[in-house]
């Protein structure tokens, strides 16, 4: 417990935002994978069956959704908590953003619309907000050094 104590001494006071940003996170993921699994018991699509070929459209909809939300997760979350470190709330308010956009992409992307997949396309500005924070906060260390 002691080397806790020492890394929360040495994070910034507002990364607790960050923090339960990731959490957060893991709910969204939570959902789509609940959303895989009702699909799955709605279309009678059986374990170990990732995409069913008949009438499984809807159900191949939810699937690619979620994995596609897993694809980019870990680089998200990497974005997310080192980015934190220099820039707490402006990571957790980005972060909050992206899982907005996942929710609305999954949405649109269950209709089968391929148009309404668009429908979380912010989500790419609030990656390339986090990666410039990364940007930024190397450029800072660089110059204090």
């Amino acid at each position: 417990m002691v080397a806790l104590s020492k890394i929360a001494e040495t994070l910034p006071q507002d990364y607790g935002y960050v923090i339960f940003t990731g959490l957060g996170s893991t709910f969204v993921n939570m959902w789509m994978a609940y959303n895989v699994g009702a699909a799955r018991k709605k279309y009678e699509v059986k374990y170990p069956v990732m995409y069913h070929k008949e009438e499984g459209h809807v159900f191949n909809c939810i699937q690619r959704a979620h994995q596609n939300t897993l694809e980019s997760y870990p680089q998200f979350l990497m974005l997310l908590f080192i980015g934190g470190l220099q820039y707490p709330k402006i990571s957790a308010g980005t972060g909050v953003v992206y899982l907005i956009s996942r929710i609305l992409y999954a949405k649109g992307y269950y209709t089968g619309d391929p148009e309404k997949r668009r429908w979380g396309a912010f989500g790419h500005l609030a990656l390339l907000v986090l990666l410039e924070i990364q940007q930024t906060s190397e450029n800072f260390h660089t110059r204090c050094a």
